[in-house]
C-alpha cells in the first residue's frame, strides 16, 4: 500500500465512525473523479472531471498525508455522458502549485487516483524513457534488447529476402487478387527495424515517421538521453538498408499481412516472432516477401519519399562529420526521387492499413529539415531547400487534405521548422511566418471546436480510428505553436489534450501502459501476450465507436486476458475495450508512441 493510501484510508474512516458504531453501511460512490494520473505541470492549467453528481458540490485537493491542501466548487456541467453518468462537471484546481502527491475528494465520488505536481522534467522525462523502452520490445532481427520482454533474435532470414511485385487488393483491402506473389528480385538485406504494432510487419511509412519524432526528440529535448539516441541510430540503420541509394529504389515493406486461400500471412498466426523461423514454420512466414515502392530510379510516391528524406536529414542534424554529409546526401536523393504529380499514394499493401490523401505536407516536411541540415553543414544548395519549404508549404496550404499531425500529416512539424528558417534569414517567397503559424492554429481551432462541444472536451474524434494519437498529436501541436508566437493562446488546451489521453476520460484509464495507475493490461501485442510481462511505454488506439467491435481477434495459441470493468462508462458512440482481442482500442503501433514521445520529450524541457 502506497504512502498516501494509509493516512488517507484514516481520514476516511474517521469521517464515518458514527455509522459504523451505528452498523448503517456506507453507501458506495456514485460518482468518479478523472484526472492526468501522470500529474500536471506547476506552471499550467490543472483540470479534473467529476461525472455521476449533481448541485453544488464541493471538492478538495488532499496530500500524502491526507490533509486538504485546496478546496473548490465543481463547475457547470460540461454535458452529460450516458444513462449512469448523465452530468459531467470541470474541477479546476490551478492554484495548486506545490510539488507533491494528490488525490481529489467529491461527496458521492470514489477518490480520485493518486497523481503528482511537479516540473516537466519530473513528470514527463520518465515517460520520454518508458517510451524508449517500447521501441527496444519492438526490434526484429539481431540487434534486440532481451532485458525488455525477454526477447529473443527473430527473422534474420530478412537479410537475405526476396523481392515480389507490388501485390493487388480488392476494394476495401482485405482480400489479396493474386493467386500468387511474382518474385521480381533480390536478395536483399532488410534485417532489422522495428516490428510496427502488435503484429510483425515492417513498414518504411509508420518507421520513418516515427524515426523522425524520436529525432526531434532527441534534437530538441533530450530527455531520454543515450537510450533514445541508440533507438534512433537502430532506425535509422534499417531505413538505410531500405534505401538502395546505388539504383534509386525504395522499398516499402516487409511481410504481408492480407492474403487469401493461397498466400499465408502474418496476420493468420499468434506466436512468438522468433517462431517465425523455427523448424517446421510456415515458409511465408520464415521467409517474407518484401515489397517496393516504385521501380528503381522511378519516380517515388511523395509521401514516403518525404518521410524518409526527412529522417535522413534529422539524421544529419544530429550528427557530424562525414556521417552527417552521407545522411544529407541521401535525404536530398530520396527527395528528387519524389513524385510531383501522384495519381495515388504509397503507403502500406494494401493501402487500407495506412490510409493517407496528403503529400505537399511530406515535401515540406523534407524540404525544411534538409536546409536545417544544410544550413549547419554550409552547403550551396541550402537557400534552394529553403525555397522548396515555402512552395510546399503554399501547395499544402491550398490544398483540400489539410489535417492534423499524425502519421497521415505532418504539416505541423514542417511549419515550425520553416518559421525556425525563416526566423534565422531564410527566404521562402511563397508563404510567410504568418501563413504558417496561422494553420497551426487552424489545426488546433479544428480540435479545439470539437472539445468544446465533448463534456471530457476532448479533441479528436474518439469515434473514428487513432484517436489517442491524434490527441497527442493536438498537445504536440500546441506546444509547437507556443513555441513559434511566443504566446500561449492554446497552452490551457494542449495540456487538456495530454490529460485526456492519461486518464482525465470517460474510462478513467490513461492510454500509455505504465502511465498513471489505471492502464491498459491486455495490449493486443503478441509478445506481451504469450510472455506475460508489461509492455511499458506503448500508447494504443484508445475509445474508438462501439460498431466497430463486433468481431475480435480469437486464436487457439492466444492467451486469454481481460481487464477492468469499462462497460458501464462507455458513451457518446465510443467504446474503450481492454482485451487482447481489441485490436480496435489496444492494440499499440509504433507512430502512437513516437508522437507521444514527442509530446513527453517537449514537455519535459
Amino acid at each position: 500500500m502506497s504512502k498516501l493510501a494509509l493516512p488517507l484510508a484514516a481520514v476516511l474512516l474517521a469521517a464515518c465512525t458514527t455509522a459504523c458504531v451505528s452498523h448503517v453501511s456506507t453507501p458506495p460512490p456514485t460518482g468518479f473523479v478523472r484526472v492526468d494520473q501522470v500529474g500536471y505541470r506547476a506552471d499550467e492549467a490543472k483540470r479534473a472531471f467529476l461525472m455521476g453528481t449533481s448541485g453544488d458540490t464541493t471538492f478538495h485537493v488532499v496530500d500524502e498525508s491526507g490533509r486538504k491542501v485546496f478546496a473548490g466548487v465543481a463547475g457547470p456541467p460540461t454535458g452529460d455522458w450516458n444513462k449512469e453518468f448523465a452530468t459531467v462537471r470541470a474541477l479546476d484546481f490551478s492554484a495548486l502549485k506545490a510539488p507533491g502527491s494528490y488525490r481529489i475528494l467529491a461527496a458521492g465520488a470514489a477518490p480520485s487516483p493518486v497523481f503528482r505536481v511537479g516540473s516537466g522534467a519530473e513528470l514527463f522525462g520518465t515517460q520520454v524513457v518508458a517510451n524508449v523502452r517500447f521501441f527496444q520490445a519492438q526490434r526484429d532481427g539481431a540487434d534486440v534488447v532481451p532485458a525488455t520482454m525477454n526477447r529473443k533474435p527473430s527473422h534474420l532470414n530478412d537479410a537475405t529476402a526476396t523481392v515480389y511485385a507490388a501485390p493487388r487488393y480488392d476494394e476495401s483491402g482485405g482480400e489479396l487478387l493474386d493467386e500468387r506473389l511474382t518474385p521480381v528480385g533480390g536478395p536483399v538485406d532488410v534485417a532489422g527495424g522495428w516490428f510496427d504494432a502488435g503484429d510483425f510487419l515492417k513498414f518504411t511509412h509508420t518507421a520513418a515517421y516515427s524515426t523522425a519524432l524520436l529525432l526531434l526528440a532527441q534534437r530538441d529535448a533530450p530527455a531520454a538521453g543515450p537510450d533514445l539516441a541508440a533507438e534512433t541510430r537502430h532506425g535509422m540503420a534499417w531505413l538505410d538498408k531500405m534505401w538502395d541509394d546505388k539504383t534509386g529504389t525504395l522499398y516499402s515493406q516487409v511481410g504481408i499481412g492480407a492474403g487469401n486461400e493461397g498466400v499465408r500471412t502474418d496476420h493468420d498466426v499468434w506466436r512468438l516472432p522468433e517462431a517465425d523461423e523455427a523448424p517446421g514454420a510456415d515458409p511465408m512466414l520464415a521467409r517474407r516477401p518484401v515489397f517496393r515502392a516504385a521501380d528503381p530510379g522511378k519516380p517515388i510516391s511523395p509521401n514516403l519519399a518525404g518521410k524518409v528524406a526527412a529522417a535522413f536529414a534529422l539524421t544529419a542534424q544530429t550528427t557530424t562529420g562525414d556521417a552527417a554529409r552521407r545522411a544529407l546526401d541521401k535525404a536530398a536523393k530520396m527527395y528528387e526521387l519524389a513524385d510531383r504529380e501522384p495519381d495515388t499514394l504509397v503507403t502500406a499493401y494494401p493501402h487500407a492499413f495506412y490510409p493517407e490523401a496528403s503529400w505537399q505536407d511530406d515535401l515540406e516536411f523534407a524540404a525544411a529539415e534538409l536546409a536545417l541540415a544544410g544550413k549547419a553543414l554550409g552547403d550551396p544548395r541550402t537557400d534552394g531547400w529553403v525555397r522548396d519549404a515555402g512552395h510546399w508549404a503554399k501547395a499544402y496550404l491550398s490544398s483540400d487534405t489539410r489535417g492534423t499531425l499524425g502519421v497521415g500529416d505532418v504539416s505541423a512539424l514542417a511549419h515550425a521548422d520553416l518559421v525556425k528558417l525563416l526566423d534565422g534569414g531564410g527566404t521562402a517567397v511563397e508563404t510567410t511566418r504568418d501563413a504558417l503559424t496561422g494553420d497551426l492554429a487552424r489545426q488546433l481551432d479544428d480540435g479545439r471546436t470539437r472539445a468544446d462541444r465533448d463534456p471530457f472536451r476532448a479533441g479528436a474524434d474518439y469515434l473514428e480510428f487513432d484517436a489517442v494519437p491524434h490527441t497527442f498529436g493536438l498537445t504536440t501541436t500546441a506546444q509547437l505553436h507556443q513555441q513559434t508566437t511566443k504566446t500561449d493562446t492554446y497552452a490551457a488546451f494542449g495540456t487538456q489534450q495530454r490529460n485526456w489521453a492519461l486518464g482525465a476520460n470517460a474510462w478513467g484509464s490513461s492510454f500509455v501502459i505504465g502511465a498513471g495507475s489505471v492502464y491498459p493490461r491486455c495490449p493486443e501485442h503478441q509478445a506481451a501476450n504469450l510472455t506475460g510481462q508489461q509492455l511499458t511505454g506503448a500508447a494504443v488506439n484508445g475509445p474508438n465507436g462501439a460498431n466497430r467491435f463486433a468481431e475480435l481477434n480469437r486464436f487457439p495459441t492466444m492467451r486469454p486476458c481481460v481487464a477492468g470493468d469499462f462497460a458501464r462508462f462507455d458513451g457518446h458512440g465510443a467504446r474503450f475495450l481492454d482485451d487482447v482481442g481489441a485490436w480496435q482500442s489496444v492494440e499499440p503501433a509504433d507512430d502512437f508512441t513516437a508522437t507521444a514521445l514527442l509530446t513527453f520529450a517537449l514537455a519535459s524541457r
